[in-house]
């Protein structure tokens, strides 16, 4: 029988660019002799860099069950320290340069005055 510990601590790499990329995660669990990990991101990219996460852990990983998928539709997101609109933008879109869809769908007049804490709506990609 496998050790639910164990897998967590060797998949923990896939476990920190989910809490990094801000996904949704809905299980991690065992599904017979396999880590189950269920979680939802925000964009395709952000789902991209959990697929290369878990590769560089186990390239064929027969050891896992995962279901990843994209959040669908506006997302609302939560301004932390050190945020500007080019990093949320990469976040959402794997684009930096994308940033202006979210200050246009903020009505913010300078994209360089966001806070910590500010709701912003982030447009579907």
């Amino acid at each position: 029988m496998a050790d639910l510990n164990q897998l967590k601590q060797k998949y923990q790499p896939v476990l920190d660019v989910l809490a990094k990329e801000d996904a949704t995660i809905q299980a991690v669990d065992l599904q017979g002799d396999r880590l189950h990990i269920r979680a939802t991101t925000v964009s395709e990219a952000s789902k991209n860099r959990v697929w290369d996460a878990i590769k560089s852990v186990d390239p064929n990983f027969p050891d896992l069950a995962h279901e990843v998928t994209v959040a669908q539709g506006d997302q609302t997101y939560t301004v932390k320290a050190g945020d500007n609109l080019s990093k949320i933008s990469k976040l959402f879109y794997g684009d930096a340069n994308q940033y202006p869809k979210i200050a246009k769908a903020n009505n913010l007049p300078d994209p360089d005055k966001i806070k910590v804490g500010q709701s912003l709506r982030i447009p579907a990609a």
